[in-house]
């Protein structure tokens, strides 16, 4: 299991470790704020377009080929910017790293099911998704200690030893899981599998759980700096918003394997907390942008090992592969319409009013799972 949390660091601390150095220390290639957007849209923009492809691949083939392969074509990309720097080489090395991300995060989702029993899938799930938040909380500290000290290449550097040093680990160490036989689906049996309850509800509080998350790094620091706080104190509510997200899913995963929760309620719970996290947000000063970043934590960690285990537990072993690479995309369009909204909102009322709008928006998904029947 340790190569599939590896690789779950990986491609969080490349997403975010770039992002959030790319506007300071790139001014060669980031000449307006429309090239930054561009750049880092593109990163996301192909882990929507190819997740499911490369999912759908990895249930043809088996999992850890299509593993093995993202983790060395995410290397590559990222040699591609220090061995040819410039502009145009940092668009294709962003786009490859992305394209590669979609076809090793899926995969070691898919691995991460087939290696554990059901019974162990909760606390499988939490610690892949624990190491996954120490990638994004490192990302841009870490990140930005490399910049620092070597530029931007440096950073593209590091990610290449460390996708090549995960492929080789994840060779040696990750056992041969061979596809399965399954039965011929038709372009409506995927419809209706994809239209299920049982994937849509936890594909939606997955997404929820992620649109809090974007929102609250990308505005928590800006509502603090309106309530006249200082840098150290917006980057503790979004580092206290990340480590309470680390902490608390190896947690949930394994209350879900003992018996001690059940993923509706927790999935409830956790959309609850986190929309409590939204409305403590608006509220001025430090105790609010505290509380709000804690909340949202505990409700996005409360969520993510939920979702990804029910969704294992209700898909067949020969379609895990495809139904993670959909669950994906799910939570890519949390992670863009999170922000989009309340950036939305507060260009036509004020910031306060963007975070309501993401509590009313959590707490009505939480009534939507509250009220699907057990099972």
């Amino acid at each position: 299991m340790w190569p599939l949390y590896a690789a779950g660091f990986t491609t969080a601390f490349g997403a975010h470790g770039i992002a959030a150095n790319l506007g300071g220390f790139s001014g060669d290639a980031v000449t307006s704020l429309l090239v930054l957007g561009g750049l880092l849209a593109l990163y996301d923009g192909a882990e929507i377009l190819l997740k499911p492809v490369f999912g759908t691949l990895a249930d043809r083939v088996g999992p850890r080929p299509v593993l093995l392969g993202g983790l060395v074509a995410f290397a590559l990309a990222s040699v591609v910017y220090v061995v040819a720097d410039g502009p145009a080489w940092l668009w294709a090395a962003r786009l490859g790293q992305g394209a590669a991300a979609s076809a090793f995060s899926p995969s070691a989702s898919a691995l991460v099911a087939r290696l554990n029993p059901a019974a162990k899938r909760g606390r499988a799930f939490g610690s892949y998704g624990f190491y996954k938040s120490i990638g994004y909380t490192l990302g841009p500290l870490l990140g930005g200690v490399l910049v620092w000290a070597g530029g931007l290449r440096l950073l593209f550097a590091v990610l290449a030893v460390l996708g090549a040093a995960v492929a080789v680990w994840a060779a040696v160490s990750v056992p041969v899981v061979p596809p399965m036989a399954k039965v011929r689906q038709t372009l409506v049996d995927l419809v209706r599998r994809l239209a299920d309850p049982r994937f849509l509800v936890p594909t939606g509080a997955l997404a929820g759980a992620t649109a809090a998350l974007s929102a609250g790094v990308g505005f928590l620091p800006v509502s603090g700096r309106v309530d006249g706080l200082g840098p150290i104190a917006t980057g503790a509510a979004v580092s206290l918003l990340a480590a309470c997200a680390a902490v608390v899913q190896p947690r949930t995963g394994r209350a879900l394997d003992e018996g001690r929760l059940e993923t509706r309620t927790g999935l409830t719970a956790g959309l609850v907390v986190a929309a409590a996290g939204a409305a403590c947000a608006m509220l001025p000063g430090l105790a609010g942008l505290l509380t709000g970043a804690a909340l949202i934590g505990v409700g996005t960690g409360v969520i993510t090992p939920l979702g990804f285990a029910a969704l294992a537990a209700n898909t067949p072993a020969e379609r895990l592969g495809q139904t993670m690479g959909a669950a994906e995309i799910g939570r890519e369009f949390g992670d863009a319409g999170g922000p989009l909204l309340v950036a939305a909102i507060a260009s036509v009322a004020t910031l306060t009013y963007g975070f309501g709008a993401l509590a009313a928006l959590l707490l009505a998904g939480a009534l939507l799972v509250a009220a699907r029947p057990r099972g």
